[in-house]
Order: structure tokens, then sequence, then C-alpha cells
């Protein structure tokens, strides 16, 4: 029964699943097909079947995990937004905190080279 129920809740991804099995059997299949044989007009029914087929299911599959992985994010945000506005959760916006900054000023050393211009390290440094 416990299946059943997550099945009910999670069809989406159970179909995903299933799709993206069945696409990955039918490009082995398809692929085994054409390795089995060397004319080129016996490969290309095991190209359209197995592989364009396969390519199609996998993309399904793909499409409809990612859509219900999307749908789980807009849920997580409704659920958000409606406890932002029953008041269940307060937003901070930051005004009580104080916050102090302090200005750290470090003496550059400059660099000299050997006929005493400076180095591009020091250059780089310096403003």
């Amino acid at each position: 029964m416990e299946f059943l129920n997550v099945a009910k809740k999670q069809w989406d991804r159970l179909v995903s699943l299933i799709l993206t099995i069945v696409g990955a059997v039918m490009l082995i299949s398809g692929w085994v097909g054409v390795s089995g044989t060397s004319v080129l007009s016996e490969q290309s029914p095991y190209i359209v079947s197995g592989g364009l087929g396969g390519i199609f299911l996998l993309g399904i599959g793909a499409t409809l995990w990612i859509s219900a992985d999307l749908r789980d994010e807009w849920r997580k945000l409704d659920r958000i937004e409606s406890a932002l506005s029953g008041g269940v959760l307060r937003w901070d916006d930051g005004q009580d905190r104080v916050f102090t900054a302090e200005l750290i000023v470090e003496e550059t050393q400059h660099a000299h080279a050997a006929n005493g211009s400076r180095s591009h390290a020091a250059v780089v440094g310096d403003v």
C-alpha cells in the first residue's frame, strides 16, 4: 500500500523512470540489431526504431523529471510565501543590528629593482 501512495504522489517521477528505462533498452536493442548485420538496408529499421525511439523516450523522461523537480520547488516557494503572509515567519530587515566597519590601512612596501625603478608587483598595489 505504501508504494501505491508514493506512486500516486510522485506519478511524474515514476513515469519518467519507466520511460528512461524503456528508452535505454530500446537503444541497446537497436545497437545489438545494427551490430548483427553489415548490410545498410537491414540496419536502418534498427536505427529508426531503436535509436530514434530510444532517444525520444529518454528526452521525454528527462523532461518529466525536470518538470517534477520544478513543481517541487514551486510548492516550496508557495509554502514560504504563505508562511510569510500569514505571519508565521518574520522577515528580518536587519534594522535591529548595528554594524561597525573599521578601515584598516596597510602600508605598502615598494619594491625597487636594481636600477632604482619600482617593480611591477609594487605598482599593482599602488592606488
